[in-house]
């Protein structure tokens, strides 16, 4: 990832228009106890120390990640979303997970961010695809559902997805790359993450990064399942 795509480097500019952040640097024993999953060390013990007094000041659950990587990978995401409420367990939430660790290990990441927990709506994820500061396609993130609410308002989250780039693109750190947001309840949308351009990032709807983005954009999301009717006869 470059290097100017992880949350520390973008907060500052675009704090308005994301989740509410607390960063902890590390060092190198800190990074190395993560990478090692080595949580009884003296680096680990201050990890926890670092991490008590943000955690503190949410109301309730946090959720915890690395610059350039969430432990999305992890038991903890598949049944709680992420949620930790201790030092103790976001420590080890990201001590477990092979994203967090590889992206230590690689040098891309050297701070914890700390949000408050928010359990989304997936039918409310989007990847973006903004190309030379204009967005140019837009993909449903969540691909394990149809959700038929989005079909009759494709092109208003369209035009509040164009509408926000258009507002924001002299912000963002690169003219070409992958926001993902979310759309609140009450209308608003917030960043998520950021990434680059292409491979290793997945494209999602569109498949591959081989298009022609100028006719093949715009927003696509899962097709509804196919019904089959009438005398439908099978056999094998």
């Amino acid at each position: 990832m470059h290097t100017k795509l992880g949350i520390p480097y973008w907060y500052h500019s675009l704090a308005n228009y994301t989740f509410i952040t607390s960063f902890i640097k590390l060092n190198s024993s800190e990074m190395a106890a993560i990478a090692d999953d080595e949580l009884s060390s003296p680096a680990a013990s201050e990890i926890i120390r670092k991490l008590t007094f943000p955690m503190k000041s949410i109301s309730g659950n946090a959720f915890v990640c690395v610059d350039s990587a969430a432990p999305t990978d992890t038991e903890r995401f598949e049944n709680k979303s992420g949620a930790v409420f201790s030092p103790e367990s976001a420590l080890m939430v990201l001590a477990e997970s092979l994203k967090v660790r590889t992206s230590i290990m690689s040098g891309a990441s050297s701070f914890i961010c700390i949000r408050p927990f928010r359990r989304m709506n997936h039918s409310r994820e989007f990847r973006l695809f903004i190309k030379d500061g204009k967005l140019v396609g837009m993909s449903q993130y969540w691909l394990n559902k149809y959700f038929r609410k989005l079909s009759g308002s494709s092109s208003v989250y369209w035009q509040m997805a164009d509408d926000f780039i258009n507002e924001i693109a002299w912000l963002l750190p690169l003219n070409t790359l992958v926001v993902d947001i979310y759309f609140t309840s009450g209308g608003e949308i917030l960043i998520v993450d950021m990434n680059q351009w292409g491979l290793p990032v997945d494209p999602l709807l569109f498949i591959s990064w081989d298009n022609d983005w100028a006719s093949a954009g715009g927003i696509r999301l899962i097709a509804p399942p196919m019904r089959i009717s009438g005398n439908v006869n099978v056999s094998f």
